[in-house]
């Protein structure tokens, strides 16, 4: 499979992307430079963190300007897969590809820490290896965190079975204090409506390998893979 995992000026997590997908799992991956126009035949688009053009405006404000994201718009209307991780995520919904904002994290700090999440659906190319009773331990990075949408876009995603994580404790439960950053109803990360466009704000990539205390983000991605292998059967047929 191959990747590209888009670069924009202050983007700080291209390099933990490249090396999951291509040392941990084995596939092809390369940094895409903001100013591209074209994703040169990629099979998935992953949008990384950091903090692209300094967070200036608003996180992801101008990084949606960006000549290289009216190629992923036109990737994701074709059915391909974009994953956006954090700033990522940021930029997805500033750019319209998933509802919603990102802001302020509720008690207005940085929260840099391990997380629970549980996987809300399996329906989706991000989460279909995941097990049902599985939560996964990944870090959080992040200042604008806090998942923010009207009340009648809440009760779609709800009701179209687009939220793909919530935040939870060690038991798995959706609580205010596992919450780490405000997000209404605990949402950690979503999907489009045509379900091949997803964000979250924690950082599988930096939990993808038993050495950093965690592998649970591997799945995510390890999802992402299967669902792309099974694409390119159905393609082929």
């Amino acid at each position: 499979m191959n990747f590209v995992v888009l670069q924009f000026p202050a983007s700080n997590c291209d390099q933990d992307a490249v090396h999951v997908l291509q040392n941990v799992l084995g596939h092809s991956a390369r940094l895409l430079w903001h100013k591209e126009t074209s994703l040169g035949g990629a099979d998935a688009v992953v949008i990384p963190g950091g903090f692209s053009y300094g967070d200036y405006l608003r996180t992801g404000a101008i990084a949606r300007f960006s000549p290289v994201m009216q190629a992923v718009q036109q990737f994701a209307a074709n059915g391909g897969p974009v994953l956006g991780i954090c700033n990522g995520f940021q930029i997805l919904c500033e750019a319209g590809l998933l509802p919603g904002a990102l802001i302020r994290n509720r008690s207005l700090q940085f929260r840099c820490e391990h997380v629970y999440l549980k996987t809300v659906t399996r329906n989706s190319p991000f989460t279909r290896k995941i097990g049902d009773s599985k939560l996964l331990r990944v870090p959080i990075a992040h200042g604008e965190g806090c998942y923010f949408a009207d009340a009648d876009t809440l009760q779609r995603l709800n009701a179209e079975d687009r939220v793909l994580w919530r935040y939870v404790n060690a038991q798995g439960e959706p609580t205010e204090i596992s919450n780490p950053n405000g997000s209404l109803e605990n949402i950690a990360g979503i999907c489009s409506e045509a379900r091949n466009v997803a964000g979250l704000m924690p950082h599988p990539e930096r939990a993808s390998e038993p050495l950093l205390g965690s592998a649970d983000g591997r799945m995510i991605f390890e999802s992402l893979v299967d669902s792309m292998a099974e694409r390119a059967t159905a393609k082929a047929a």
